[in-house]
């Protein structure tokens, strides 16, 4: 189960973090502890923010929890609210997360200095890279991409070279990503 947009904003604006990067699903793992006194784990967290696409519902203790946390008395009361906004913008803008996209789809990032990187999306966070300009990925690696955030450095989980790991991978350490499309 993903939250739906409006209730992602009420936790952004709960914990005051952007939750742009699945990290920032430590931070408010914490803070919903520190203000209910009950733990939600991480990857849990992760899961229901959009960060890992997984279908499973959570127990209703869970989303109590997070009702409570949020200032309601319990789950059902929190998601009669209505979603004032459009739900076809999910992702913050300058963010594209691979659980929002089909497969076959195309994204482009560029990093400095000049590079730019094209890879098609092949479901389940991963993507094979069919344009490499300037950059350590070439063209054919498998990358696993959780999400691609503009103006913060992009990790790839895992890559992968003619079949065979070559572990993580950071582009962008210095200024983040230049720019970010889906094509």
């Amino acid at each position: 189960m993903k939250f739906p947009f409006h209730i992602v904003q009420l936790l952004k604006a709960k914990s005051g973090s952007d939750l742009r990067l699945p990290a920032d699903c430590e931070f408010l793992s914490l803070d919903i502890q520190s203000k209910t006194g009950v733990r939600i784990g991480a990857t849990t967290l992760k899961r229901l923010v959009g960060f890992a696409h997984d279908e499973r519902m959570p127990h209703t203790s869970t989303l109590d929890v997070i009702a409570r946390y949020l200032g309601y008395a319990h789950w059902h009361e929190l998601a009669k609210i209505e979603d004032s906004g459009n739900s076809a913008f999910d992702a913050p803008d300058g963010e594209v997360r691979s659980a929002d996209l089909q497969p076959d789809a195309y994204v482009e990032i560029t990093y400095l200095p000049d590079r730019i990187v094209r890879m098609r999306y092949l479901g389940n966070q991963h993507y094979r890279v069919v344009e490499s300009q300037n950059s350590k990925l070439q063209i054919g690696d498998e990358v696993e991409i959780q999400n691609f955030v503009l103006h913060h450095p992009l990790l790839a989980i895992n890559v992968w070279r003619n079949g065979e790991p070559l572990g993580q991978f950071t582009a962008g350490h210095v200024s983040g990503l230049s720019s970010v499309k889906v094509l």
